[in-house]
């Protein structure tokens, strides 16, 4: 009895007292800091100080302190007291009135939305994290981050709610969340986990094309096959095949609707049929296109050719230009020096000739240049040397002319001594009368035929008078006058011829030939021969080289 006694006597005892206030926030949200303040309001003696929650001790102090919850959690939701004990023989407790703390959510879990949400490949995608703040904390700030699987997709935390994918693929298919968080980092929540399933669109619509268009490629230059689709998502493979879809000349596989495949340098055996494949995975298409070569022109060859071995003026040169390579039509330019002579094409390859007719100034050099729309190439220069000048072909030709006619003159000579013989024996000798002009003296020139005489052939113009010698065996006098010294377009001479007998000198016959020439035809020269009958002139024009005989009956 003695001992329950003393228990009770020395059992702390713990009330309810006025003087002790526990000091709490009215309103707490989940990351606050809560702190506990156990008030005493006199002046007491405090030996201990305890804070309590839900009857359950929290912390034990030996002097008065504040009791501090630095993160605010749901759990952290309940009844809150403070205890004191006084200094006294016997251990008395006072405690305070109870306080009732709920920790309120600052914001729910966020919800992760795709749009759109059934994305096909190639589309862009947006991915929102959405939560939302109570009103008495809107101007709480939130950042937020995004997860695919076990990756991030940002590099760090954003305070944008959204994630852009500009293009998204079958790849990318999975499971998404994000997470959102306070800046502070106090309050951290993470979505449900979404899943994506990205659709894969087959390709369509094929097609083929070259650089340069239309498949005409240059020898020696690059062709480009452009490989591309009308539509298809997910990765693409490309290839390209010639001639036979089963020998490849490449593939690529990537991200995009189209390819390109490059041939560099071409050669002329690239040309053919050419095919291209694409394939996502679902059905292969094919295109073709034809592709030809060209080939520019190889540097041209000039020939020339002559109708001799010598080029000679008048003549007709043949210039042949060829190139060995080169694909038609070929244009062909003809030059001497730099001059263009001429130009030819030849529509089905092969060369061009262009022919010249030559004078003096065709000589020097000769070239010639080839294109056909891709390259321009000139040959070597050939020389030529051309004989003879401008007036060559004409004195040739008058050359010819004298040749027949001092035959002609032969043939006169012969007849001359016919006559000399006739004369030796009928005894005809020659005069000459002067001037046949009004108011004019005449005179008269004779001497006797002797048996050997020699014949003078003598050529008069309108100014001067030019002595010939033609002998035959003894000399003939005869005498001739220009008629009409005045510069006049027309000269006359004027020649009198007298037959006499060999014995006696008695005139038999008498006669005269007259010889009009135009002034500008040069110089003439004739001879008059008489017999008994009749008197004969012959003149002969050597510019015009003509012979023309004036015949005039003697009296």
């Amino acid at each position: 009895m003695l001992l329950w006694s003393l228990l009770v006597i020395f059992a702390p005892v713990s009330e309810q007292s006025d003087w002790l206030t526990l000091l709490a926030p009215s309103s707490v949200f989940e990351g606050d800091s809560i702190v506990l303040k156990c008030q005493v309001k006199q002046n007491r003696k405090i030996k201990t100080m305890s804070y309590y929650k839900d009857g359950r001790k929290l912390f034990l102090s030996k002097y008065i302190s504040n009791f501090l919850i630095q993160r605010a959690l749901f759990n952290d939701s309940g009844q809150y007291h403070c205890t004191v004990s006084e200094q006294f023989v016997f251990s008395l407790k006072k405690a305070s009135k109870a306080v009732k703390i709920k920790v309120q959510e600052l914001f729910p879990p966020p919800l992760l939305t795709v749009s759109p949400s059934q994305p096909t490949e190639g589309t862009p995608v947006t991915l929102t994290c959405e939560t939302w703040l109570p009103p008495q904390r809107r101007d709480t700030e939130l950042q937020f981050f995004f997860f695919r699987e076990d990756q991030s997709l940002r590099p760090r935390w954003s305070r944008s709610p959204e994630l852009q994918i500009p293009t998204i693929w079958s790849q990318d298919s999975g499971s998404y969340w994000c997470e959102a968080q306070t800046v502070t980092h106090k309050v951290k929540k993470q979505s449900l986990k979404s899943h994506i399933h990205v659709q894969r669109v087959p390709v369509a619509n094929v097609s083929l094309e070259t650089q340069p268009p239309g498949g005409q490629a240059i020898e020696g230059g690059k062709l480009v096959l452009f490989c591309s689709v009308s539509e298809g998502t997910g990765n693409i493979t490309f290839s390209w095949h010639k001639d036979t879809t089963e020998t490849s000349l490449g593939n690529k596989t990537q991200h995009s609707l189209s390819a390109e495949l490059e041939i560099l340098p071409v050669k002329e055996s690239d040309a053919g049929k050419y095919y291209c494949r694409a394939d996502n995975g679902h059905r292969p298409i094919w295109s073709e296109v034809n592709v030809t070569v060209r080939i520019p022109v190889s540097r041209p060859v000039l020939t020339l050719r002559l109708s001799g071995a010598q080029a000679m003026v008048g003549d007709v040169v043949g210039l042949h230009c060829e190139v060995r390579r080169g694909s038609p039509p070929i244009l062909y330019w003809f030059y001497h020096e730099d001059v263009i002579l001429g130009n030819s094409s030849a529509s089905f390859g092969g060369g061009a000739s262009f022919n010249l007719s030559l004078t003096s100034e065709h000589s020097e050099n000769y070239s010639c240049e080839a294109s056909n729309g891709l390259r321009a190439q000139h040959s070597h220069v050939v020389t030529l040397n051309v004989t003879g000048p401008d007036g060559y072909r004409r004195d040739l030709v008058i050359a010819k002319t004298l040749g027949g006619l001092f035959g002609v003159l032969g043939f006169v000579a012969v007849a001359l001594l016919f006559y000399y013989w006739y004369q030796k024996t009928s005894g005809c000798s020659l005069s000459h009368r002067g001037p046949f002009s009004p108011g004019s003296q005449e005179s008269t020139y004779s001497s006797p035929l002797p048996a050997v005489e020699e014949l003078q052939l003598m050529y008069a113009n309108d100014e001067t008078t030019h002595p010939s010698p033609l002998t035959v065996t003894e000399e003939l006098q005869p005498a001739y006058m220009n008629v009409g010294a005045t510069d006049t377009d027309v000269v006359y001479s004027q020649v009198w011829c007298t037959q006499q007998t060999e014995g006696s000198g008695e005139k038999l016959q008498s006669g005269s030939c007259q010889i009009s020439l135009p002034r500008e035809v040069g110089p003439v020269l004739w001879c008059c021969v008489c017999n008994k009958d009749f008197i004969t002139s012959i003149a002969l024009d050597v510019k015009s080289v003509g012979l023309s005989e004036n015949l005039e009956a003697g009296s």
